[in-house]
């Protein structure tokens, strides 16, 4: 620290910083050597100041002897591309409708735009991160899949369920002390040569199982799940699958997929799963390293 830091901190705020740290401490232990998956995505990706402030998280979280992995969609510049292009968008149950057309812009968006930008700005703070898809070395293997409406189900298109995961190039990553930063397309296993477009909330989550990941973290763009929508008081903090499985049927269409990811995922063996607010800078490390965490976390 510089003459000029020592002389602007003051004894009182240099307590405090030293408190905050110390009170991480419970958590460094518990996460340090532990694999950490974090969906990224949503409004925290579309600002400069938010794009920085989760880099620096996910580059901490490496320097503290925590092993994070990134899963990121891209729906916002997927949208702005797809409006440039005048090539139609439609959603129906929370999922993008993805026809042949616009699946090859999701894929140049998401593996040549997003994921090098994602991992330039984690390595501006050292060389870890290295980019990856659901494509690479077989990564994902996918399925399509359509969604059901009032009863009825209807396609989706190219848009795909991850079906299998190889976790092998990520724990290869791992091993060398990277961190992996996966794109949310996967391989369609019964149209080889074909690419689907896949939930980016579901892959993180079905690859925080393949690897036995201490935690699953999705950053949205609300505070948490509301039992009760639109009643700001009801947001939940905590809750168990059991809980969140009674709660499925009434949730909002956007929240179900990123719910259902959480719920998958402490069944499927991960400890804990949380959404969080994305909009917040650093939440990540608020969703770590405190008490009172940030969002709404699942557990068995």
């Amino acid at each position: 620290m510089s003459e000029i830091d020592l002389q602007q901190t003051t004894p009182e705020q240099a307590a405090f910083k030293a408190t905050t740290l110390i009170e991480s401490l419970p958590w460094l232990k518990q996460f340090r050597d532990q694999i950490v998956v974090v969906k990224y995505g949503g409004n925290a990706m579309i600002s400069e100041e938010l794009q920085d402030a989760f880099a620096e998280d996910i580059a901490y979280l490496r320097y503290v002897g925590i092993k994070p992995v990134v899963v990121h969609g891209g729906g916002p510049q997927i949208s702005n591309m797809l409006d440039r292009l005048a090539i139609p968008s439609e959603f129906k149950g929370g999922y993008r409708v993805t026809s042949t057309e616009a699946i090859s812009v999701v894929r140049m968006v998401l593996t040549g735009q997003i994921n090098p930008q994602l991992v330039a700005k984690i390595n501006s703070h050292g060389p870890f991160a290295v980019g990856l898809s659901g494509e690479d070395a077989a990564l994902f293997g996918g399925r399509r899949r359509g969604v059901v409406i009032d009863g009825v189900e209807e396609s989706l298109g190219r848009v795909g369920d991850v079906v299998q995961v190889d976790p092998t190039p990520v724990i290869d990553h791992l091993k060398a002390d990277r961190i992996p930063v996966v794109a949310g397309v996967a391989p369609d296993l019964d149209r080889p040569g074909q690419t689907l477009n896949i939930n980016a909330d579901a892959a993180a989550s079905a690859l925080a199982r393949a690897l036995g990941a201490k935690k699953l973290v999705i950053l949205t763009d609300v505070p948490g799940l509301y039992a009760d929508w639109p009643r700001r008081d009801s947001l939940v903090s905590h809750l168990r699958a059991a809980e969140l499985r009674e709660l499925m049927p009434k949730l909002e269409s956007g929240m179900i997929p990123k719910m259902q990811a959480c719920l998958d995922a402490v069944e499927g063996g991960v400890e804990k799963a949380s959404i969080i607010d994305g909009r917040v800078p650093h939440s990540v490390l608020v969703e770590l390293f405190t008490s009172e965490g940030i969002g709404t976390e699942v557990v068995a």
